[in-house]
């Protein structure tokens, strides 16, 4: 309603009688209330899609791994999509044992279970499988990325309320962000509309069009009013993926690279001043980029991309990100085109993508919805490190955590050397005595033999046929069991300390 209307209108109701001036007032008012709601084509208000989901979250707890964390409960909020689907975060739903979804103004809530699954996006879908759920909503599309400074509507049930919360706000960046939930580094838009627990998973509006998923307020806390949501082309990616019902991934070719700002460093790689790449640094053994890139390339450019020296690539008028995104929008087994240099030789190449991210780095990401490994021997129990296990020491873990643990973060894995193994505690035992007070200790060998994996590492202890194991680190500290009296000790230690099994469920499977 334009304002000169407005003013006629008011005009027009001052004229009236007191009475009729009152009902023409309140008609007003509902028109203006309506005219704020936006309305899907058939009539549907989007307020009817948006949902909220009740969730039952049993974490493992990695100190103990053979236990669950207490059970919590949590709520999030969701989109409906085709296909009686609903659009929500991961971390909504994550280490779920129950999942409820409920309609706006309805009071009934309806079971509900996870039918995809995305960490590294922080996407998940669910459904519901009593037809009457869905029977009278209007699934929502996926739309295009709002341009910056653009007004968007964030859509969702923050702090637990019970009736939908509608805030609004302005798209003022885009760019690669590091996604709180499983750490991974995606492209991200940033709004200053407010966000709080239980926005997540909401859907970002414009014209009636799902353009991101509210994911994250912001970090720490370091800023105020301000918020993510993962952008449409993210989200996009997911659902293609989701297809087969087979989670692949964003995939990685298997090098690494440094920005390229120094003219010097240009001259020393073979580039003119006006030429623009980043430098290969790591070529991952076993990767895409095996006996194709080699350190000291530079890549110039990713498909139709041009790469500047800080690694951006401009994806749009407004837009620049990192050249990553490029990688990150195509799916496993796509053909992914580069232009590098060598000795100030131009080269073209493709690359397949063959492999997810995940492998490359020492110290695995973080996994949800899965049993933690273990392995107890000689009353030790044996982890793998992950983020997991890191991030138990709590929201300042990068403070608190153990400093050997934490500097395994800048390790890359090698096919000798996939995966490191922590002697994380010492159960007292007559079998173990002299190692008590060990704990988050990083084992590098037995007896003799490098460790490759968590696998490999307990199928050695389990073949053993020697008189002792010796456990050594990299600073050359040993732990020394004897076999027999491992194995002997072995069920007198699981009943005292109350443990169920002396390793985990799936491990030599």
């Amino acid at each position: 309603m334009t304002y000169p209307t407005y003013r006629w209108i008011l005009e027009t109701i001052n004229a009236l009688h007191p009475r009729a001036r009152v009902i023409a007032s309140t008609i007003i008012l509902c028109l203006q209330a309506a005219a704020t709601t936006p309305a899907l084509a058939d009539g549907h208000s989007i307020e009817d899609s948006v949902i909220k989901i009740y969730t039952t979250q049993a974490e493992p707890d990695y100190f103990t791994p053979w236990r669950l964390l207490t059970p919590r409960q949590s709520s999030g909020s969701g989109a409906v999509i085709e296909n009686s689907r609903i659009l929500t975060n991961a971390h909504v739903v994550a280490n779920a044992s129950y999942v409820q979804a409920q309609k706006h103004n309805d009071p009934r809530r309806y079971q509900a279970r996870v039918t995809f699954i995305s960490h590294e996006a922080d996407l998940a879908l669910i459904t519901v499988d009593d037809p009457e759920f869905f029977a009278d909503l209007k699934a929502l599309t996926i739309g295009d990325l709002p341009e910056p400074l653009q007004e968007v509507s964030v859509y969702g049930y923050p702090i637990g309320g019970k009736t939908l919360s509608i805030t609004k706000g302005i798209l003022s960046r885009v760019e690669q962000q590091v996604y709180a939930h499983a750490g991974t580094y995606l492209l991200a838009g940033q709004i200053d509309a407010a966000i709080n627990p239980g926005n997540s998973g909401g859907p970002v509006i414009v014209d009636q069009q799902i353009v991101g998923v509210v994911m994250q307020a912001n970090a720490g806390g370091r800023a105020e009013n301000l918020g993510y949501f993962v952008p449409p082309d993210i989200v996009r990616h997911v659902l293609k993926d989701s297809e087969d019902g087979t989670l692949d991934g964003f995939p990685d070719l298997g090098f690494r690279t440094q920005a390229l700002d120094s003219p010097s460093a240009k001259a020393a790689y073979g580039l003119d001043r006006d030429e623009n790449g980043v430098l290969v640094i790591k070529v991952f053994e076993g990767s895409p980029a095996d006996g194709i890139l080699q350190e000291n390339d530079v890549i110039l450019k990713i498909d139709d991309y041009d790469i500047a020296d800080d690694g951006t690539i401009q994806i749009s008028q407004d837009v620049l990100t990192d050249y990553k995104h490029a990688i990150d929008m195509h799916h496993l087994h796509d053909q992914i085109e580069l232009t590098f240099a060598r000795d100030g030789n131009l080269i073209q190449t493709s690359l397949r993508a063959m492999q997810s991210r995940q492998g490359f780095s020492l110290v695995r990401g973080e996994k949800f919805d899965e049993v933690p490994q273990y392995f107890i021997y000689g009353g030790i129990v044996f982890v793998p490190l992950n983020m997991n296990l890191i991030k138990r020491w709590g929201n300042d873990w990068g403070r608190t955590a153990p400093v050997s643990l934490l500097q395994a973060r800048n390790e890359w894995a090698t096919p000798e050397r996939r995966e490191l193994v922590v002697a994380l505690q010492v159960l007292a035992a007559d079998v173990n005595l002299g190692y008590h007070d060990w704990r988050n200790w990083v084992v590098d060998s037995v007896n003799g033999e490098n460790i490759i994996d968590f696998g490999h590492f307990a199928r050695k202890l389990r073949e053993n046929n020697s008189e002792n194991v010796v456990f050594k680190n990299k600073n050359g500290y040993q732990m020394v069991i004897n076999h027999e009296a491992a194995v002997a000790s072995e069920d007198s230690i699981l009943s005292q300390y109350r443990i169920p099994a002396a390793y985990s469920q799936g491990l030599f499977d």
